[in-house]
């Protein structure tokens, strides 16, 4: 409650007692109505909240990740080798050609950069079209209700939204020909089994599995962080979460 509200309550408590009984009522019934942080929100405020903490959340995310080193600089989303093509990496590290290897990690990263600008507009469509149902069930659910929403209604418009752009931008950044190098010396060597990864859906699945880790951070911080709760109705919903858990 800000020191408005305090001083409001305050003087009407006062007036009050000095009224007679039905302008006591009067006072009484505006009292109720002035807003507090306390008290269970109701269900239009519980969806209020939650979007409201989902807007910021996921804008946090995105900038996040989206900034230059956001993925390469970032040990929990950092995206590396294939799994299929590790062996490609560990070959060319041993005969020298490690910096070619870097340049293959480096511009995959920066192309998942590049993606993770796109993905806002798709997560502000996603809290638009949630329920009162769905936000009770995300402020009540599990730490990472919200992250798992956006993974079953987001994951296949981020993948329609993202490989075209890590397509451009792998050959922006360099990346098509840095693998197409990386793998030709591999390919070249006797008795192995030569790599095709398809970089650029390797690369978009990678980079939405990235922006869900990065939401379910945030997602976690605004859950158990009370200096996350910014607003007096994130105060309020997030603090009735608390009592009900």
């Amino acid at each position: 409650m800000n020191k408005l509200s305090t001083f409001l309550i305050g003087a009407l408590i006062i007036l009050i007692t000095g009224c007679d009984v039905q302008s006591q009522s009067q006072l009484g019934s505006i009292l109720k109505q002035i807003p507090t942080a306390t008290g269970n929100p109701t269900t239009t405020e519980i969806a209020s909240g939650i979007k409201q903490a989902l807007e910021i959340g996921t804008s946090a995310g995105a900038d996040k990740l989206s900034a230059k080193d956001g993925f390469l600089g970032n040990a929990a989303v950092k995206i590396l080798f294939p799994t299929e093509a590790q062996k490609v990496e560990k070959t060319l590290r041993t005969l020298g050609l490690g910096s070619l290897a870097d340049n293959v990690v480096t511009s995959l990263n920066r192309a998942a950069e590049d993606a993770a600008k796109e993905a806002k507009p798709i997560f502000v469509s996603a809290i638009k079209q949630m329920t009162i149902t769905d936000a009770t069930n995300i402020l009540l659910g599990n730490n990472n209700a919200a992250t798992a929403y956006f993974e079953r209604v987001t994951t296949s418009q981020l993948m329609a939204k993202f490989k075209p752009v890590v397509t451009s931008s792998l050959s922006k950044v360099g990346a098509t020909k840095y693998w197409g190098d990386a793998a030709a010396s591999y390919n070249k060597l006797p008795l192995i089994t030569p790599v095709n990864t398809d970089l650029s859906a390797y690369v978009a699945q990678k980079a939405i599995q990235g922006m869900f880790v990065q939401i379910a951070q945030e997602e976690l911080k605004i859950r158990s962080d009370l200096s996350s709760r910014s607003t007096t109705l994130l105060q309020k919903v997030f603090s009735y979460a608390d009592r009900n858990k």
